[in-house]
């Protein structure tokens, strides 16, 4: 089959799966833009968009629909040089819905199937949108902009043939009329790179090497913001480097903001919560990374004594399933995402999002108490090997899936 991979930063969620179609026999293009840089194999084509603002004032709750129909109408365009000055003209078109990139495609390739990555659906209650009333108290006026924020990834599953979810909580955010479209598989974790290592090593900023058995704290987002509970993280601090003096604590993650706003007051997530905690903490055993080389991560999973991982109920993590595959003992929050991987007790611990205290008193366990948790940790390795190996799981199922996609043979179902 002819298949095209669209994603504005390619290869995204694709990285493993267009490799696979290739080395399957299919005839691999993705389509992105030019300002993405990243590199792949796969021959790639890039479309130039101009990302202009809309006057908010004149859009007020179209805005969000307006900036993502006009980089959909952007890619439509390149979809219809590709057919007009190419003659191309895929069998499956797979695209992540979050821009607006496949709006617009069934105009130009009526006759392709077309498979969306459905990542999230805004909604006003049961997610992200209110759940920590520190930053966002839940209103109308935001239970309004959150619904017109949705109306392209709406459009989007219905322009589609089917779509694909990474985890269930993820789907269960879409509508339920929309939800039997959409084939729940995790993208997947490769496991022999992700994997304990009694040999690893890693350097601090301040030149200390760290190795397994040392006594580390991890804490790693992208970047160091609310919705993945860096406050609540920071604010645990104190407690947990007074009870364990030899304790190095491991930050890692950018300056800015992926998700939610940036701070009112200007500044960074990261300096508005250390400067709470400031005088309280020996920063001589903080370790503010930022962001790292994969190889760099890789040695900190299966260094790190104790990882916390937060969220909002919001987008799982990858480095959650990773850490968990390196063999780290994952004490997460006890949020609809995280517990769709871990139990309390069996393979990670749980501990409720705001409890800031019951926060220091897990990680402080953690630390103090390494052999008890050995368990905990073999067992999270076995959830990720055993359910969301990449090579003996996710990929296979996956590609089996945009086959199926492809020839007509999947076919939507209730769930």
């Amino acid at each position: 089959m002819k298949i095209l991979f669209i994603h504005q930063n390619f290869p995204g969620q694709f990285l493993h799966l267009a490799p696979e179609m290739v080395r399957r026999g299919h005839d691999v293009i993705a389509l992105t833009d030019e300002a993405n840089q990243r590199q792949s194999p796969i021959r790639t084509i890039r479309y130039r968009h101009r990302a202009e603002k809309p006057d908010a004032a004149a859009c007020r709750l179209g805005r969000t629909y307006t900036e993502m129909s006009d980089r959909g109408v952007t890619v439509a365009r390149a979809a219809a040089t590709l057919r007009s000055q190419h003659n191309y003209v895929p069998d499956v078109i797979f695209g992540h819905s979050g821009w607006g990139e496949t709006l617009f495609l069934k105009e130009i390739w009526p006759e392709a199937r077309l498979i969306i990555y459905a990542e999230f659906f805004y909604k006003a209650r049961g997610a992200d949108v209110g759940f920590d009333p520190e930053f966002s108290a839940p209103s109308f006026d935001q239970a309004v902009i959150t619904n017109a924020r949705s109306g392209h990834l709406g459009l989007s599953m219905l322009n589609a043939d089917a779509a694909l979810a990474p985890t269930r909580w993820q789907a269960s955010t879409f509508p339920d009329r929309l939800r039997p479209m959409i084939e729940v598989i995790f993208d997947g974790v490769d496991t022999a790179v992700m994997a304990p290592d009694p040999g690893a090593s890693a350097t601090l900023p301040d030149g200390r090497v760290i190795r397994p058995g040392d006594e580390v704290l991890t804490f790693i987002n992208r970047n160091l913001e609310p919705y993945r509970g860096y406050h609540i993280f920071m604010r645990a601090l104190p407690e947990v480097m007074a009870a364990r003096p030899d304790a190095q604590v491991v930050i890692v993650g950018g300056d800015g903001v992926s998700y939610g706003a940036a701070p009112k007051e200007g500044g960074t997530w990261k300096e508005r919560f250390l400067s709470e905690v400031r005088d309280r903490v020996d920063l001589s055993r903080i370790h503010f990374m930022g962001k790292v080389p994969y190889p760099v991560f890789t040695s900190l999973m299966q260094i790190s004594r104790v990882h916390a991982y937060l969220t909002y109920p919001f987008v799982l993590s990858w480095s959650m399933l990773e850490a968990m595959s390196a063999g780290a003992h994952v004490v997460g929050s006890r949020t609809a995402p995280v517990e769709e991987l871990i139990q309390d007790g069996v393979n990670g611990r749980l501990v409720d999002f705001f409890d800031v205290p019951g926060w220091s008193r897990a990680l402080i366990e953690g630390l103090a108490e390494p052999e008890r948790f050995q368990g905990l940790r073999t067992a999270a390795r076995a959830t990720i090997v055993n359910g969301y190996d990449l090579r003996r799981h996710c990929l296979p199922r996956i590609a089996d899936f945009v086959e199926a996609v492809g020839k007509g043979s999947w076919k939507p179902r209730d769930r």
